[in-house]
């Protein structure tokens, strides 16, 4: 790599690693520890190939996220544990309270989530990505990422149900229907 690479190489690097290391927090279920490595092991993987990346970033993540299907593809799972909050950087944002709960709740849920589940959930709904998308970055058919979203969508509603009412404030109700113009009459 000549100087140039290396200076747009460490230019990015130091320009987009907080955004990318937040992905990697939430691909790896909250571990920080397993995140950190990812995103080393991605950027080590783009160092080598710097010179014929046309967007980084994006070669980065499909990096991150390719290196996260590798993982929950091992014959031998290795066991997640949450050890570290995702970082919250120099960013100073007022919350509300029930904001800062939400975030909690959303984290645990999402931890008690298989590394596949949350993948695909980090990828349609962090990231924004289309289903066509998520399935070319995961290998797998569109119809596999839908149905893994659904499956994965039920199970943080399951793992989280405190995740609807927080949304709502304490003197409001849930809306309801009005089934009664479908009633029978006599």
């Amino acid at each position: 790599m000549d100087v140039q690479a290396q200076e747009n190489f460490r230019e990015f690097v130091a320009n987009r690693s907080y955004a990318l290391l937040r992905t990697a927090v939430l691909l790896s279920g909250g571990d920080r520890h397993a995140a950190e490595d990812l995103l080393q092991n991605a950027l080590i993987k783009a160092a080598g190939r710097w010179h014929r990346i046309d967007e980084p970033e994006a070669y980065v993540r499909q990096i991150l996220y390719r290196q996260q299907v590798s993982r929950w593809r091992l014959k031998w799972p290795r066991r997640e544990t949450s050890v570290g909050e995702p970082p919250e950087g120099t960013r100073h944002v007022t919350d509300s309270a029930a904001a800062a709960e939400l975030r909690v709740v959303m984290r645990g849920a999402l931890a008690r989530l298989t590394a596949r589940q949350r993948s695909v959930l980090v990828l349609r709904y962090y990231e924004d990505l289309p289903e066509a998308d998520v399935a070319r970055l995961l290998g797998c058919s569109v119809g596999t990422v839908r149905s893994t979203t659904h499956r994965s969508l039920a199970r943080l509603r399951a793992l989280a149900p405190e995740l609807a009412a927080l949304g709502q404030g304490a003197d409001e109700q849930p809306p309801t229907r009005d089934f009664s113009a479908l009633e029978a009459r006599p």
